[in-house]
Order: structure tokens, then C-alpha cells, then sequence
């Protein structure tokens, strides 16, 4: 051992073996705590480590290690002296390791001694230093010149685990999660404010235009239009936000699986028949974990995809980026602006060496631009599947106008949409989007729900479970009546504007909260849509330079007004469910095993059967789409007996009801 070694081992010994006369070299002493001004002091000098023992006689020393072994023992049995010996452990075990400001070891102990020794300068404090200085000896082996050479380790995060901002993502807060960069953790060192630097290395909450997937990194500043990107595979037919976020994705989409037992049992059953071998389809809904399910499906059974958005707020940027890597051609970002999301539905329809044959909307969007735009195209297309009832208002007003050219499936208004989509999912959905959003306790809140049709049950079932008190807004009797006879007060919306906290719209309407409803609302307000379009709450109005808009949070506004009333809207009136949270997966399996069989339907069907007009699925398969989904359950069909099914006039296999039969 060399002599700077020896000397460093008899330091932390409490020895000195440079000052025969004990002194001490030292600018501002430390003294341990446990010594009561008596033991160890440390130099603070930067190129000197020298500390001196006080003279103590043997016996005190050796009944002071007796009583320290005492202590020691105690402390492991009792549970509030547990938190100090660790914390001892802790320090002597981990500072010989770093370099503190160019001192090393037991100057770090001496120092970390002076500052926890508060109130607790007594018992427990021998046995502190009895564990530092044994600890801190056996790292005195280390070579003294590799020991000041060592620098504090930072924290290292693994590329592929990167999210390409960053940061980690939070998948259950739909926010993201940052981490304090190399750089940012010295400067903070270098501050030298312990506490802040604690703080500032947790994980923070960041607020972003994309609470799911967004950023707030410099990247974000470049449109994802402007980017060279490709897949491993060199593939660049796509435009996402970030590629390389697709391993995230993928995983979105294999929990996603397990959620969607019908969608995948119809992959696995038909995946061999190839049922829509040929076709060619341009979709246009929301791009999620669930959609990316079906979007695979189809794939698997033989069509080809180019895939867009349905809202600007509602797709999951990292499943847009594993699609994409799996090969598909997916145009989609979250928080495209209005010239984004037209631009990404064209290169859908339009492409070279492309000549789509079938259409998938929700919204009808892609029908739109297709027939207005590439009207010659359209006219070879074979069928049309809508999901959303805006979309299936489009086309039987094109139908009505004599401009729907093509057969048309309604898939809202099969059962397996209606009763369970659009009831079940929003039923649960509509909760976790505003407690996300705003943190709202819904026991004893005035709810006001405009429409009560499938959409506005579900929100109903569930704001009055939670304890709201719920009215309800109606065009239609018989809704109307329903609601009453479910135990809400069907009313005028002005009658309750001035009075209810929230406001939520489910009509598929325009304007059904104006500017002078909201301009009666009460302060805090807060107002949502679960309707597919973003006509209903009428937004534009509050884009005027009288009233100021703050961003709260992701999808969260204030808009304020001149006497400093404040309303909180949502999601910027678009569809809240889907931008504030997500859609359970089972109940989207339905859906969506519903939108494929509706796909194979029209592209199988033989010329003739069906015409340019809005057909409804066939009963028979809205039946098989709830029996793929039984097995879930061991739920266990009863069978008609031959009597039984010539008594009721009915085949044994189905369907039991006629079409017009209302569940």
C-alpha cells in the first residue's frame, strides 16, 4: 500500500498519521456530533484531506465502542432507530464512491454529520460513526488516485426506451413523464440547493398539446409533413409524428389484443379464406390501440390499407408510428391543424399505382373529399361502411339528393353498435375523460346532457350513479319520455344554464350550446361534447377579441370573459372520449369485428344485390358479432328444439328477431 493509501486508511481509522502532535490543518472544522466538540475534525481545504482524533484515553475509547456496539444492536430491533442506521449505512457506503467538491470519503460523512446531527446528537450517534468509519475504511483499498478521478454517475436512459422526446410516458395519466438530462442534473448540482435538485430530478408532469402522446420538445416545432423518416425497413409511404415510438405502440396494441376476443377470433377464422383478398381501403376513423387491431385484421384477411384520421385530437402518435413500421401506410398525427387533416384523407385516396375499391369512414369525411374531389374515382368504389352518426346523416342526405353513386352501410344503427358502443363505452368513458381533464368530484354537480339518445343514456346511468343531479335536453317524445320515465327532468336548456357545473352534448347536432348559452353560464362551467362532430358546441363565437383563452392543460381551455368569468372547455368542443381518455376494448371489439363483416359483406356481395343506397347490416351477422364474444363470459346459448322452431317460425340457427325488432 502506498503511503498516501496508508495515510488515507489511518485517517478514516480516526488515527493521524501525519500530525505526531495531533494538530489539526483545517480552514472551517467539522466536528462529529457524537463527540460532543470532541472527535473527529476534517479540513475543508481543496488539496489537503487531514483529520486528527481529539486525545481520548484507551479505556474511553474502548467503553465508547462497548456502548456503541450496544446501540448498534438496539437500533436494528427498534423500529424508529431504523431510519438512522440505514441512513448511515447509506452515506458511509455510497460517498467514498464520488468526489464532493474534490474532497473525498469521510470529509463527505464529517459533512453529511454536521448537518443531520440536529436533535440527535445523542443516542444513536456513537454507532453512526462507528458504521461510517467501517465502511468508509474498506473503501480506503481503492487506489487513492483512481478515487479522485471518479465522477458522480448520472442517470442513463436507454435509447430504445426513449420516446423520442425525452422522456418516459405514463400510460395510465396519458401524460408524459420527463427526465432531467446529463446537463441539467450538473447544473443543479453546481447550485448547490439540495432540495431543489431533489425536486426538479422526480419524474414532472408536463403539459403539451398532446396529453397522450405529445410534446413540448423543440421536435414537435417541425410538422411531421416536413420530416424525412422511414422504417427499418426503408418503408416511407407514411407520415407520423415519430417513427421511432413504435415499439411503445406495439405494446399499446398487444394489451389492446387481449381486450378484443371477437375482432381476433374473426382474424383467426377467416384469416385462411382471405375474404377481402382485392380489396383496396381507404379508412378514415380514429387511429388508437383498437383501431390498430382492426386495421391488422383486415390485413390479415387480405386488404389492402391507407389509413387516416378521423379527429385531430385522437390519435395515439406511437401506434400511428407501429403501424406504420409494420408496413402500413398511415397519415396521422396528433394535433393536426385543419389543412393536416384534409391533407393526410388525400394521400389516403389519392396515390400512385392506388385505385381504392372500398371505404371505411366515421364521420364521412373521406367520402366527402372523394366525391368531391376525385368524383371519377369514386364511382369505382364497391361499398362504403360508416360508424358515426354524422357520417350516416351525410349519406342519406347524398342518397335523398341523388348523389350516392355506391352502396352504403349503416354500421351505427346495427344493434351491435347502438346497445353496446354507443351505450356501455360512453357510459364509461364519459368519467374517466373529465376526471382526467379537470379532477371534477361529480357527487352533488348539476349536469345538464343535451340529446338523449344512446350516446346521452350512458352519460346519464353514469353521472347519476356518481351522485350528479342530471337533466336533460330533448327533441324527440319518445326520448324524451324515456328519460322521464329513468328519473331525469327533461328540460329547456336555458331553464338550467345559469345554474349546472357541467355541460354535455350528444346530439350529432350544430349549435346546440351558442355563445349566449355560454355566456350565461356560471363561473367554472365546465362543457364537453360526446358527439362525433365538432359542430355542436358553437366555438368559433368564443373566438373573439373580447374574450382571452388560457391553456390549462392538455385538451383543457379557460376562455375567459371581460368580469373575469371563466368557462372550462374541453377538447376545443371535439369529441371528448376520445381526446381526454380512451375507449374500452372489449366493447370496441364489437364494433369493430361489426365494421369487417360489414366490409366482406359489400365487397363479397354479387353485382346487383345491393344499390346505391344506405343499407342496415343483415340480423344474422349483427347475431354472429355477439356470439364471438360470448366465450368471454362462458356464457352458454340454449338451443330450440325442432317443435320449439317450427312453433315460432324460426330457423334454429337464426336470426331470432325480424329487422325492425328494437332491443
Amino acid at each position: 500500500m502506498s503511503e498516501s493509501e496508508a495515510s488515507l486508511a489511518a485517517l478514516l481509522q480516526g488515527g493521524n498519521s501525519n500530525s505526531p502532535d495531533g494538530a489539526v490543518i483545517s480552514d472551517v472544522p467539522v466536528t462529529d456530533p457524537g463527540s460532543s466538540g470532541e472527535g473527529v475534525v476534517v479540513s475543508s481545504s481543496s488539496t489537503t484531506v487531514t483529520a486528527a482524533v481529539a486525545s481520548r484515553d484507551t479505556g474511553r475509547a474502548s467503553g465508547a465502542m462497548k456502548k456503541s456496539n450496544r446501540y448498534r444492536s438496539r437500533s436494528l430491533s427498534a423500529s424508529s432507530n431504523d431510519s438512522y442506521s440505514s441512513a448511515w449505512k447509506v452515506i458511509a457506503g455510497r460517498v467514498c464512491a464520488v468526489r464532493l467538491e474534490g474532497l473525498l470519503g469521510w470529509q463527505a460523512v464529517a459533512l453529511c454529520l454536521k448537518s443531520q446531527s440536529a436533535g440527535r446528537a445523542g443516542r444513536g450517534s456513537c454507532d453512526g460513526m462507528a458504521l461510517a468509519k467501517q465502511h468508509c475504511v474498506a473503501a480506503a483499498a481503492v487506489p487513492l488516485q483512481r478515487s479522485l478521478s471518479m465522477s458522480t454517475p448520472q442517470p442513463q436512459i436507454p435509447e430504445k426506451l426513449r420516446d423520442g422526446m425525452g422522456g418516459f410516458k405514463d400510460r395510465n395519466n396519458r401524460r408524459r413523464f420527463s427526465l432531467p438530462a446529463t446537463a441539467r442534473y450538473l447544473e443543479l448540482k453546481k447550485q448547490g440547493t439540495q432540495q431543489d435538485s431533489r425536486r426538479s430530478s422526480l419524474a414532472s408532469v408536463c403539459s403539451n398539446t398532446s396529453s397522450y402522446t405529445g410534446s413540448s420538445s423543440d421536435e414537435d416545432d417541425v410538422s411531421p409533413r416536413d420530416k424525412s423518416q422511414k422504417t427499418s425497413k426503408g418503408l416511407t409511404d407514411f407520415c407520423v409524428r415519430n417513427i421511432d415510438q413504435h415499439l411503445f405502440g406495439r405494446r399499446e396494441i398487444e394489451i389492446a389484443e387481449q381486450e378484443m376476443p371477437g375482432i381476433m377470433a374473426l382474424r383467426k377464422r377467416a384469416g385462411d379464406d382471405k375474404p377481402l383478398k382485392g380489396a383496396k381501403i381507404v379508412g378514415c376513423t380514429h387511429i388508437n390501440a383498437q383501431t390498430a387491431v382492426l386495421i391488422e385484421t383486415l390485413a390479415e384477411l387480405g386488404a389492402q390499407v391507407r389509413w387516416a384520421a378521423c379527429n385531430i385530437y385522437s390519435t395515439q402518435n406511437e401506434v400511428a408510428a407501429a403501424l406504420a413500421e409494420a408496413g402500413f401506410s398511415i397519415f396521422s398525427w396528433r394535433g393536426e391543424s385543419e389543412e393536416d387533416f384534409w391533407w393526410c384523407i388525400d394521400k389516403c385516396v389519392n396515390s400512385d399505382n392506388w385505385q381504392p375499391n372500398m371505404i371505411l369512414d366515421d364521420g364521412g369525411d373521406a367520402t366527402h373529399l372523394m366525391l368531391k374531389k376525385y368524383p371519377a374515382m369514386f364511382k369505382l368504389i364497391k361499398g362504403i361502411v360508416e360508424e358515426s352518426v354524422t357520417g350516416v346523416h351525410r349519406l342519406y342526405q347524398l342518397s335523398k339528393a341523388g348523389k350516392l353513386t355506391v352502396p352504403a352501410m349503416n354500421v351505427n344503427d346495427s344493434v351491435t353498435k347502438t346497445k353496446f358502443d354507443n351505450l356501455y363505452s360512453c357510459r364509461e368513458s364519459i368519467i374517466d375523460s373529465l376526471k382526467r381533464s379537470t379532477d371534477v368530484m361529480f357527487g352533488g354537480k348539476q349536469v345538464v346532457v343535451c340529446g338523449y339518445g344512446e350516446v346521452g343514456k350512458g352519460c346519464c346511468q353514469a353521472l347519476k350513479g356518481l351522485g350528479c343531479v342530471v337533466y336533460v335536453t330533448e327533441i324527440d317524445p319518445i326520448c324524451a319520455l324515456q328519460g322521464c320515465m329513468d328519473g331525469f327532468r327533461v328540460v329547456k336548456l336555458n331553464e338550467v344554464i345559469r345554474n349546472v357545473d357541467i355541460v354535455i352534448t350528444a346530439t350529432g347536432n350544430k349549435n346546440v350550446v351558442t355563445r349566449d348559452h355560454m355566456d350565461k353560464m356560471k363561473n367554472g362551467c365546465i362543457v364537453c361534447n360526446m358527439g362525433h362532430s365538432n359542430t355542436e358546441i358553437d366555438v368559433n363565437s368564443l373566438r373573439t377579441p373580447d374574450l382571452t383563452w388560457e391553456k390549462v392543460r392538455s385538451q383543457v381551455d379557460h376562455v375567459i370573459w371581460p368580469d373575469g368569468k371563466r368557462i372550462i372547455l374541453l377538447a376545443e368542443g371535439r369529441l371528448v372520449n376520445m381526446s381526454c381518455s380512451s375507449l374500452p376494448s372489449f366493447v370496441v371489439s364489437i364494433t369493430a369485428a361489426t365494421q369487417a363483416l360489414a366490409l366482406i359483406e359489400l365487397f363479397n356481395a354479387p353485382h346487383g344485390r345491393y344499390k346505391s343506397d344506405v343499407y342496415l347490416l343483415p340480423k344474422k351477422m349483427d347475431e354472429y358479432v355477439a356470439s364471438l364474444h360470448l366465450p368471454t363470459f362462458d356464457a352458454h346459448l340454449t338451443e330450440l328444439t325442432d317443435e320449439q322452431a317450427k312453433y315460432m317460425g324460426l330457423n334454429k340457427a337464426g336470426p331470432f328477431k325480424p329487422n325492425y325488432y328494437r332491443y
